[in-house]
């Protein structure tokens, strides 16, 4: 349902901003594969500078990837806002880049080489996957509670329609933990992602 202001604002002819950020917990054994997606995806973004379409590209395979292994999801959460000032969302991208990269180790490595590891590192049984993004018009998909395994796989691809209609503005990704070897335990989990709600 579109608020007073919603239809003001349209009304006005001004360009409706959204800022969205998805928390999806994985856990289980077999989730090792994601971070080297992740870290894939990662390099490809620094690679690029930040070039829009790159990071696209890369949020659709992480996407696809997380359709795919849906049976590993155990949690997950989200928040945002409609904002109709592009600085002001902006803004608000900054402050949740902040927030994310500050979450228990998420921040990349970019000179980290994956395939100089040795074989022996423990293997992370939990991975908190954080989505970011803003982008331009609707999409109720994105814009409703995403704590419901239904709700959380039509996010995800709406995020991926996104991508291809063009209507992304910013495009962020960040993971805990960021790298093999790195673990993330039941104790820091509930304490760097309380937000987190059961699946």
């Amino acid at each position: 349902m579109t608020s007073w202001r919603d239809r003001i604002s349209k009304f006005s002819g001004k360009t409706r901003f959204v800022v969205s950020r998805i928390f999806i917990h994985l856990a289980g054994n077999e989730i090792a594969p994601m971070l080297g997606v992740l870290n894939r995806a990662a390099r490809e973004a620094i690679a690029a500078d930040g070039d829009l379409e790159v990071l696209g590209e890369g949020l659709v395979s992480v996407c696809q990837n997380l359709l795919q292994m849906s049976i590993y999801w155990q949690s997950a959460a989200n928040e945002g806002d409609v904002l109709w000032d592009e600085g002001e969302a902006g803004d608000y991208v900054n402050e949740l880049f902040t927030d994310s990269a500050q979450r228990y180790l998420s921040e990349v490595d970019p000179s980290q080489d994956e395939d100089n590891e040795p074989l022996s590192l423990p293997v992370t049984r939990n991975l908190v996957i954080m989505l970011t993004v803003a982008f331009t018009g609707e999409s109720p998909d994105l814009e409703n509670n995403l704590a419901d395994a239904e709700a959380l796989e039509y996010g995800l691809k709406a995020l991926i329609n996104l991508h291809y209609q063009e209507k992304l503005r910013a495009i962020q990704i960040h993971f805990s933990p960021a790298k093999l070897g790195d673990e993330l335990n039941s104790e820091q989990l509930l304490l760097n992602f309380p937000e987190l709600i059961p699946l």
